[in-house]
């Protein structure tokens, strides 16, 4: 039977053919769940396209690219208790968004859930499946699977209401290692962020790599520190960042120079995250030091950080 407890978002940007078989595979879905697109694109024979799509889906063409923020606009326009997240190279298992909202109706403080992510057509196991079920964080009794403080932009499925009440996606990342901030925002927020691996989504991105995607990570991982950690921690990854620029180390100083230009609106919207939660990110970077080592002024990734794929938005 159909279950329209879930509306499925997905956000494309010139890419009608991965776009359109996206939308072929959630049309199948047994769920029938509701479907908003965020269109980021600018032809308009791509979305006359998708708005013709048997799923019916409700297409959004913002003025410009919105990046990871077209998620909150299409947050905004759902009317489903809860939203699961797609990229336009990405769906969902046949029900798995049934699983996943049955875990939220049982668990009332879960605002995100964290899916099982599989690579490509050979069903391969996303690197962050691993750093998830492996998540050191203490078990909460109200919450399924294992407290985590990341996910997959493109593989979790949110609480309408949570989502709202944390803001989003901050506007001042746009995208690239946008998760970490939300995650933090939620667990500031009360709400609870789990992994279970139950429930599962497919990802098949272009195996081309994205040119300045490894400066946009670093620059948004500083920018996260600053507007929720401890000033003697911000100070700590600009220095690493810092270094890193000056020794030529490729991106660097592309992502040092986006930061400090953003770093005057960062430090406007500063706001320290609560003790608790503080405690749990500096548990997963301790667990993120033990097991992967670095040389000195290295910087490290967040345990829970986007791995190498992501889709395109």
């Amino acid at each position: 039977m159909p279950d329209r407890r879930t509306t499925v978002a997905v956000i494309t940007r010139d890419r009608p053919e991965s776009a359109l078989r996206t939308l072929d595979r959630l049309a199948a879905l047994p769920e029938r769940p509701p479907v908003v697109v965020v269109d980021n694109g600018s032809d308009d024979a791509v979305t006359a396209a998708l708005r013709g799509h048997p799923v019916g889906a409700e297409v959004l063409s913002p003025p410009g690219n919105t990046g990871a923020l077209g998620r909150n606009l299409a947050v905004r326009h759902a009317s489903t208790p809860y939203v699961a997240f797609s990229d336009d190279d990405s769906w969902w298992r046949p029900g798995a968004l049934s699983r996943a909202a049955d875990l939220l109706d049982t668990h009332p403080r879960l605002g995100l859930l964290a899916a099982r992510s599989l690579v490509g057509p050979e069903e391969a196991e996303d690197p962050l499946n691993a750093l998830l079920a492996d998540s050191p964080l203490p078990a909460a009794a109200d919450l399924p699977g294992r407290s985590v403080l990341g996910f997959l932009g493109c593989a979790c499925v949110v609480r309408r209401r949570a989502y709202l009440d944390a803001g989003g996606y901050h506007p001042l990342l746009f995208f690239g290692a946008e998760e970490t901030l939300l995650a933090y925002d939620l667990a500031a927020a009360g709400w609870g962020v789990a992994y279970e691996p139950s429930v599962v989504a497919h990802h098949h991105p272009d195996p081309g790599g994205r040119p300045g995607r490894s400066a946009r990570l670093r620059r948004n991982a500083l920018l996260t520190a600053w507007l929720r950690r401890p000033v003697n921690v911000a100070l700590r990854h600009t220095g690493r960042l810092a270094a890193s620029a000056v020794s030529g180390e490729a991106g660097a100083m592309t992502a040092l120079r986006e930061a400090l230009v953003r770093a005057p609106e960062a430090l406007r919207q500063r706001r320290r995250l609560p003790p608790r939660v503080e405690r749990d990110v500096r548990l997963l970077e301790q667990r993120a030091a033990r097991a992967r080592p670095q040389a000195p002024g290295a910087t490290r990734a967040h345990p829970t950080a986007r791995p190498q794929r992501e889709g395109r938005r």
